[in-house]
């Protein structure tokens, strides 16, 4: 990993993963989490829908790597069902599974999803999507973390950091275009990016930054009783050992990020 290597000082990870660099000796701390409901999931078409975990079993499924992988097998082991399904490497493009490569294609329900109804498909009828978090996987997608060295050298720091990355989202509540316009003409010009694409992609994250269990919750805040509950549970089915959440997880930052922010 880049941050182990020393080539960043934070990055963005997601939970089993970040659990198994834990389990090579790396000592990272999770600072923050960006999506409480991951937007992770499967895509499937109405002929062969995948709607539950059972749906699963039996199934060509079309994913990226080993993070995909990952999901899939968590959500089998939490369900108590066989890893019993094939993999098909795929892109980030759909285009395999409407070509029928596949019974299924992991993606993102705000990304591939919403690139399906632009090409004029209605979800629910012409395909289907369930996130994981719907199958019984929950997790926080787009953890932030950083090494303990990084942490206890520049805490001030990383502090800005959040502070503005923390400002950052609560504009883009106010306003999900201004987002989508900075990334299709500035920041990412020369990816090709759609400008409707962008700005319904975000609309629809913008409720996945909430936690449905504590909708209250500020931005970005790690909810103690979902890693300790569900996440924690995600952990164990999948084979890893029992979770010390105040070894690796920082719960303090974020709430002093929110409580400067009121001042």
């Amino acid at each position: 990993m880049t941050v182990a290597a020393s080539g960043a000082d934070l990055g963005y990870a997601t939970w089993l993963p970040f659990l198994d660099a834990l389990g090579r000796g790396n000592d990272f701390v999770l600072i923050a989490g960006t999506f409480p409901v991951s937007p992770l999931g499967i895509i499937s078409l109405p002929g062969k829908p995948i709607l539950s975990a059972a749906d699963i079993v039996g199934k060509k499924i079309l994913a990226q790597g080993p993070n995909e992988r990952t999901a899939i097998d968590a959500t089998l082991s939490l369900n108590n069902l066989p890893k019993q399904w094939e993999m098909v490497p795929a892109g980030f493009s759909p285009e395999p599974l409407l070509a029928k490569a596949g019974d299924g294609y992991t993606a993102f329900g705000t990304n591939q999803a919403v690139s399906l109804e632009r090409m004029g498909m209605v979800r629910g009828k012409d395909f289907h999507f369930a996130s994981f978090d719907s199958m019984g996987y929950r997790f926080y997608s787009s953890l932030l973390f950083t090494s303990r060295a990084y942490l206890t050298a520049e805490r001030p720091t990383v502090m800005k950091f959040l502070r503005a990355v923390t400002r950052g989202w609560i504009d883009n509540e106010k306003d999900p275009t201004i987002a989508a316009k900075l990334c299709v003409d500035r920041y990412g010009a020369d990816l090709g990016l759609d400008l409707k694409q962008q700005t319904r992609q975000n609309e629809l994250q913008l409720a996945m930054t909430k936690n449905p269990s504590k909708p209250d919750q500020p931005l970005l805040v790690l909810d103690r009783d979902a890693i300790t509950g569900p996440m924690a549970e995600a952990a164990k089915a999948s084979g890893r050992p029992a979770l010390d959440v105040d070894k690796f997880v920082d719960f303090a930052l974020m709430e002093e990020v929110h409580a400067s922010l009121k001042k």
